[in-house]
């Protein structure tokens, strides 16, 4: 069953920005489904019209079978957000900032089951003002799970925690999956991440869906291992003379660096470099890879992940906000 159904989603800002271009796609009910793309990519406003924050300009989705244009009250009701900024009011307790978010739902005060959920039990009457950032993402976790949630966005849920609060945020993710059979809509910069949990992932890019599949379907479309190779000169392109290397498939020249992909690549790295060499060249680094979702993602992208970065500081900037409003 389809929880989450896209069927020719556009959204085109001014008349003629086309942020969303004709995409479609669905999320099964129970999996965690990553949706992933560089920054600018179309994937915020996807989610936002998921979400019924923004309104399409053509194509539908239903969510939960609500449509998001004609009924986007129920679906409201039906998801949860977790999003990458901070959104609890620092002056208010852990305790107190889950009974407001469980007041504006009109629903009953369960606080003490989502606390213990995301181990804040023991900080629950301490303001938000003193917690850590891992206590902050749990924090934000457990509001989001206030209306108990058939779905639940969560936008980079471990964007700039340390590497244990990140596994400690992952195993409460996959604990809602296993445990309470939720679904999960998330976006992240860690492909890491993405590659072992999520059952199924789709790349997003100038608004279009680029490709969508498990992992080990996304990495086995690449055909092959990846051999980067440096040469000194830069005045020819050896791209065809690379080609002609038994088990090369592909070659990609930037400057003076070449991308190979070969079906075997411990058997053509060796034979490119002695190619190279009876050619007069001078060969300057070499390695190989295996397929991995960040060459998945570099192969549609263009970029590797890690090269643009994950943007600016949002959340410095809106707990910054939030104090100075308050002076």
């Amino acid at each position: 069953m389809n929880i989450v159904s896209v069927r020719n989603l556009s959204k085109i800002f001014n008349g003629k920005v086309k942020a969303v271009d004709n995409i479609s796609f669905s999320v099964s009910e129970g999996e965690i489904f990553g949706f992933l793309g560089p920054n600018g990519a179309g994937k915020s406003t996807t989610i936002h019209m998921l979400t019924t924050v923004l309104k399409p300009t053509s194509g539908t989705a239903e969510i939960c079978g609500f449509d998001i244009t004609k009924n986007p009250g129920a679906v409201r009701r039906s998801i949860g957000v977790v999003p990458q900024e901070y959104t609890a009011d620092e002056d208010l307790t852990g305790y107190e900032n889950i009974m407001l978010c469980a007041d504006f739902y009109g629903i009953p005060r369960n606080v003490s089951k989502l606390l213990s959920l995301v181990e804040l039990h023991d900080a629950a009457k301490r303001k938000v003002e003193t917690y850590s950032g891992g206590m902050r993402r749990r924090l934000e976790l457990a509001c989001g799970l206030v209306s108990r949630p058939k779905l639940l966005f969560l936008d980079e849920p471990t964007l700039g925690l340390d590497v244990q609060t990140r596994v400690a945020i992952w195993n409460y993710i996959r604990k809602l999956k296993t445990e309470y059979h939720m679904t999960l809509f998330m976006t992240t910069h860690y492909l890491e991440e993405a590659d072992a949990a999520c059952d199924k992932i789709a790349i997003i890019d100038h608004g279009k869906i680029l490709t969508i599949g498990t992992s080990s379907e996304l990495k086995a479309g690449l055909g092959g291992d990846v051999i980067q190779i440096g040469v000194k000169e830069t005045e020819s392109d050896l791209s065809s003379l690379i080609s002609e290397v038994k088990y090369v498939k592909s070659v990609t020249r930037s400057d003076s660096s070449y991308r190979v992909k070969a079906t075997s690549g411990e058997e053509a790295a060796p034979e490119i470099i002695d190619l190279l060499r009876n050619r007069g060249y001078h060969v300057t680094r070499i390695s190989l890879t295996k397929p991995s979702l960040d060459e998945v993602y570099l192969e549609y992208t263009g970029r590797s992940i890690r090269e643009e970065g994950a943007g600016e500081d949002q959340t410095t900037m809106l707990i910054r906000t939030m104090k100075r409003a308050r002076r």
